[in-house]
Protein backbone atom coordinates (compact mmCIF):
# COMPACT_ATOMS: atom_id res chain seq x y z
CA UNK A 1 0.00 0.00 0.00
CA UNK A 2 1.63 3.27 -1.10
CA UNK A 3 2.78 5.38 1.80
CA UNK A 4 1.13 8.52 0.44
CA UNK A 5 -2.29 6.89 0.88
CA UNK A 6 -1.83 6.29 4.62
CA UNK A 7 -2.24 8.77 7.46
CA UNK A 8 -1.28 7.98 11.07
CA UNK A 9 -3.44 9.67 13.71
CA UNK A 10 -2.66 9.40 17.42
CA UNK A 11 -5.51 10.39 19.77
CA UNK A 12 -4.18 11.97 22.95
CA UNK A 13 -6.41 13.34 25.69
CA UNK A 14 -5.36 14.59 29.08
CA UNK A 15 -8.41 13.31 30.94
CA UNK A 16 -7.54 9.63 31.38
CA UNK A 17 -9.64 8.19 34.21
CA UNK A 18 -6.99 5.82 35.55
CA UNK A 19 -3.88 7.97 35.07
CA UNK A 20 -4.81 11.60 34.36
CA UNK A 21 -2.38 13.49 32.14
CA UNK A 22 -0.48 10.34 31.29
CA UNK A 23 0.25 11.34 27.69
CA UNK A 24 2.40 14.17 29.07
CA UNK A 25 4.17 11.98 31.65
CA UNK A 26 7.94 12.32 31.45
CA UNK A 27 9.75 9.26 30.10
CA UNK A 28 13.52 9.57 29.60
CA UNK A 29 13.24 13.35 29.35
CA UNK A 30 10.32 13.58 26.91
CA UNK A 31 6.51 13.38 27.17
CA UNK A 32 5.08 9.93 26.49
CA UNK A 33 3.12 11.19 23.48
CA UNK A 34 6.38 12.26 21.79
CA UNK A 35 7.76 8.72 22.15
CA UNK A 36 4.62 7.33 20.51
CA UNK A 37 4.80 9.83 17.66
CA UNK A 38 8.47 9.01 17.09
CA UNK A 39 7.73 5.27 16.89
CA UNK A 40 4.96 6.01 14.42
CA UNK A 41 7.28 8.11 12.27
CA UNK A 42 9.90 5.34 12.34
CA UNK A 43 7.30 2.95 10.91
CA UNK A 44 7.48 5.01 7.71
CA UNK A 45 3.94 4.34 6.56
CA UNK A 46 2.73 7.92 6.19
CA UNK A 47 2.46 11.34 7.85
CA UNK A 48 1.95 11.36 11.64
CA UNK A 49 -0.45 13.75 13.39
CA UNK A 50 -1.43 13.84 17.07
CA UNK A 51 -5.15 14.56 17.63
CA UNK A 52 -5.65 16.22 21.00
CA UNK A 53 -7.99 18.38 23.05
CA UNK A 54 -5.12 19.89 25.04
CA UNK A 55 -3.07 23.00 24.14
CA UNK A 56 -0.33 21.58 26.39
CA UNK A 57 -0.12 18.39 24.34
CA UNK A 58 -0.26 20.35 21.09
CA UNK A 59 2.64 22.57 22.19
CA UNK A 60 4.77 19.61 23.31
CA UNK A 61 4.17 17.72 20.08
CA UNK A 62 4.98 20.68 17.88
CA UNK A 63 8.11 21.48 19.91
CA UNK A 64 9.32 17.95 19.15
CA UNK A 65 8.81 18.49 15.42
CA UNK A 66 5.47 16.70 14.94
CA UNK A 67 2.13 17.94 13.66
CA UNK A 68 -0.96 18.21 15.84
CA UNK A 69 -4.68 18.77 15.28
CA UNK A 70 -6.91 20.27 17.96
CA UNK A 71 -10.20 18.46 18.57
CA UNK A 72 -13.20 18.78 20.86
CA UNK A 73 -12.88 17.54 24.44
CA UNK A 74 -16.18 15.64 24.56
CA UNK A 75 -15.40 12.70 22.24
CA UNK A 76 -16.48 9.34 23.71
CA UNK A 77 -13.62 7.45 22.04
CA UNK A 78 -10.33 7.78 20.23
CA UNK A 79 -12.05 6.76 16.99
CA UNK A 80 -14.34 9.78 17.18
CA UNK A 81 -11.38 12.04 17.96
CA UNK A 82 -9.33 10.89 14.97
CA UNK A 83 -12.37 11.20 12.69
CA UNK A 84 -12.75 14.87 13.64
CA UNK A 85 -9.03 15.38 13.07
CA UNK A 86 -9.20 13.63 9.71
CA UNK A 87 -11.92 15.99 8.45
CA UNK A 88 -9.80 18.98 9.49
CA UNK A 89 -6.42 17.91 8.12
CA UNK A 90 -7.55 16.13 4.96
CA UNK A 91 -10.75 17.69 3.59
CA UNK A 92 -9.60 16.82 0.05
CA UNK A 93 -9.64 13.10 0.99
CA UNK A 94 -6.11 12.41 -0.20
CA UNK A 95 -5.61 9.61 2.31
CA UNK A 96 -7.31 6.26 1.81
CA UNK A 97 -6.26 4.56 5.05
CA UNK A 98 -6.13 5.94 8.59
CA UNK A 99 -3.98 4.16 11.19
CA UNK A 100 -5.11 4.81 14.77
CA UNK A 101 -2.32 4.37 17.34
CA UNK A 102 -3.19 4.90 21.00
CA UNK A 103 -1.20 7.66 22.67
CA UNK A 104 -0.21 5.44 25.61
CA UNK A 105 1.98 2.93 23.73
CA UNK A 106 5.47 4.46 24.11
CA UNK A 107 7.35 1.19 23.51
CA UNK A 108 5.49 0.02 20.40
CA UNK A 109 7.85 -1.31 17.74
CA UNK A 110 7.68 0.29 14.27
CA UNK A 111 7.34 -3.12 12.57
CA UNK A 112 4.26 -3.83 14.68
CA UNK A 113 2.68 -0.61 13.39
CA UNK A 114 3.55 -1.60 9.83
CA UNK A 115 1.81 -4.96 10.27
CA UNK A 116 -1.57 -3.27 10.64
CA UNK A 117 -1.48 -2.49 6.92
CA UNK A 118 -0.88 -6.17 6.10
CA UNK A 119 -4.30 -6.83 7.61
CA UNK A 120 -5.82 -4.68 4.86
CA UNK A 121 -4.26 -6.55 1.96
CA UNK A 122 -7.60 -8.17 1.17
CA UNK A 123 -9.75 -5.44 -0.42
CA UNK A 124 -12.81 -6.88 1.34
CA UNK A 125 -11.35 -6.06 4.78
CA UNK A 126 -12.73 -2.83 6.23
CA UNK A 127 -10.48 -2.63 9.29
CA UNK A 128 -7.09 -4.13 10.13
CA UNK A 129 -5.84 -4.82 13.63
CA UNK A 130 -3.23 -6.88 15.48
CA UNK A 131 -2.87 -9.79 17.88
CA UNK A 132 -0.17 -11.88 19.57
CA UNK A 133 -0.28 -15.56 20.51
CA UNK A 134 -0.78 -15.81 24.29
CA UNK A 135 2.03 -17.72 26.02
CA UNK A 136 1.23 -16.73 29.63
CA UNK A 137 -1.42 -19.07 31.06
CA UNK A 138 -2.75 -16.36 33.40
CA UNK A 139 -3.49 -14.09 30.43
CA UNK A 140 -5.88 -16.64 28.97
CA UNK A 141 -8.39 -16.11 31.78
CA UNK A 142 -7.58 -12.46 32.56
CA UNK A 143 -10.59 -10.31 31.59
CA UNK A 144 -8.30 -7.31 31.14
CA UNK A 145 -6.67 -9.12 28.20
CA UNK A 146 -8.95 -8.97 25.18
CA UNK A 147 -8.88 -12.08 23.00
CA UNK A 148 -9.26 -11.99 19.23
CA UNK A 149 -11.18 -15.00 17.91
CA UNK A 150 -10.73 -15.58 14.21
CA UNK A 151 -10.65 -17.94 11.30
CA UNK A 152 -7.13 -18.43 9.87
CA UNK A 153 -6.53 -16.96 6.42
CA UNK A 154 -2.79 -17.61 6.33
CA UNK A 155 0.01 -18.31 8.80
CA UNK A 156 -0.05 -14.79 10.26
CA UNK A 157 -3.49 -13.54 9.36
CA UNK A 158 -6.98 -14.12 10.76
CA UNK A 159 -10.43 -12.98 9.80
CA UNK A 160 -11.98 -11.79 13.05
CA UNK A 161 -15.18 -13.51 14.14
CA UNK A 162 -15.37 -12.08 17.66
CA UNK A 163 -13.47 -10.24 20.40
CA UNK A 164 -13.99 -11.15 24.03
CA UNK A 165 -12.66 -10.77 27.56
CA UNK A 166 -13.36 -14.46 28.15
CA UNK A 167 -10.98 -17.34 27.39
CA UNK A 168 -11.99 -18.24 23.85
CA UNK A 169 -12.20 -20.25 21.73
CA UNK A 170 -12.53 -23.47 23.73
CA UNK A 171 -10.37 -26.49 22.90
CA UNK A 172 -6.84 -27.09 21.70
CA UNK A 173 -5.04 -24.37 19.83
CA UNK A 174 -3.70 -20.85 20.33
CA UNK A 175 -5.45 -17.94 21.98
CA UNK A 176 -4.69 -14.45 20.71
CA UNK A 177 -4.09 -11.29 22.76
CA UNK A 178 -5.68 -8.43 20.84
CA UNK A 179 -3.68 -5.20 20.42
CA UNK A 180 -5.90 -2.14 20.13
CA UNK A 181 -4.27 -0.56 17.10
CA UNK A 182 -6.46 -0.15 14.02
CA UNK A 183 -6.01 0.59 10.33
CA UNK A 184 -9.29 1.85 8.88
CA UNK A 185 -10.20 2.29 5.27
CA UNK A 186 -11.45 5.86 5.17
CA UNK A 187 -15.03 4.91 4.28
CA UNK A 188 -15.04 2.28 7.02
CA UNK A 189 -14.02 4.84 9.64
CA UNK A 190 -16.80 7.16 8.48
CA UNK A 191 -19.31 4.34 8.72
CA UNK A 192 -18.02 3.14 12.08
CA UNK A 193 -18.25 6.46 13.92
CA UNK A 194 -21.80 6.96 12.61
CA UNK A 195 -22.99 3.69 14.17
CA UNK A 196 -24.63 3.67 17.60
CA UNK A 197 -23.02 1.52 20.33
CA UNK A 198 -24.06 -2.10 19.81
CA UNK A 199 -25.43 -4.69 22.23
CA UNK A 200 -22.31 -6.83 22.44
CA UNK A 201 -20.05 -3.78 22.52
CA UNK A 202 -21.86 -2.55 25.62
CA UNK A 203 -21.85 -6.00 27.19
CA UNK A 204 -18.13 -6.74 26.64
CA UNK A 205 -17.08 -3.07 26.73
CA UNK A 206 -15.19 -3.58 23.47
CA UNK A 207 -15.72 -0.93 20.80
CA UNK A 208 -14.59 -3.13 17.90
CA UNK A 209 -17.63 -5.38 18.34
CA UNK A 210 -19.75 -2.53 16.99
CA UNK A 211 -18.09 -3.01 13.61
CA UNK A 212 -18.55 -6.78 13.58
CA UNK A 213 -22.20 -6.52 14.61
CA UNK A 214 -22.76 -4.10 11.73
CA UNK A 215 -21.35 -6.64 9.26
CA UNK A 216 -17.98 -4.96 8.77
CA UNK A 217 -14.94 -7.15 8.19
CA UNK A 218 -11.92 -6.97 10.49
CA UNK A 219 -8.75 -8.84 9.58
CA UNK A 220 -6.07 -9.46 12.22
CA UNK A 221 -2.32 -9.62 11.58
CA UNK A 222 -0.48 -11.83 14.07
CA UNK A 223 2.71 -10.14 15.34
CA UNK A 224 5.43 -11.16 17.78
CA UNK A 225 5.15 -8.73 20.69
CA UNK A 226 2.55 -6.92 22.79
CA UNK A 227 3.44 -3.25 23.29
CA UNK A 228 3.31 -1.94 26.85
CA UNK A 229 0.14 0.08 27.39
CA UNK A 230 0.52 2.67 30.14
CA UNK A 231 -2.61 2.64 32.32
CA UNK A 232 -1.22 2.71 35.86
CA UNK A 233 1.71 4.25 37.76
CA UNK A 234 3.38 0.81 37.68
CA UNK A 235 3.06 0.70 33.88
CA UNK A 236 4.59 4.17 33.67
CA UNK A 237 7.55 3.13 35.79
CA UNK A 238 8.05 0.06 33.59
CA UNK A 239 8.03 2.24 30.47
CA UNK A 240 10.62 4.54 32.07
CA UNK A 241 12.85 1.56 32.78
CA UNK A 242 12.54 0.22 29.25
CA UNK A 243 13.15 3.54 27.49
CA UNK A 244 15.98 4.72 29.70
CA UNK A 245 18.19 1.89 28.47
Amino acid sequence: MASQSNLVLIPARMGSSRLPGKVMADIAGEPMIVHVARRAREAGIGPVIVATDSPEVEAAVRAAGFDAAMTRSDHPSGSDRIYEALQAVDPEKKFDVVVNIQGDLPTIEPHVIQASLAALENPQADIGTLAVVITDEEEKTNPNVTKAVGSPISENLLRALYFTRAAAPFGDGPLYHHIGLYAYRRDALSRFVALPPSALEKREKLEQLRALEAGMRIDVAVVDSVPLGVDTPADLERARQLLSR
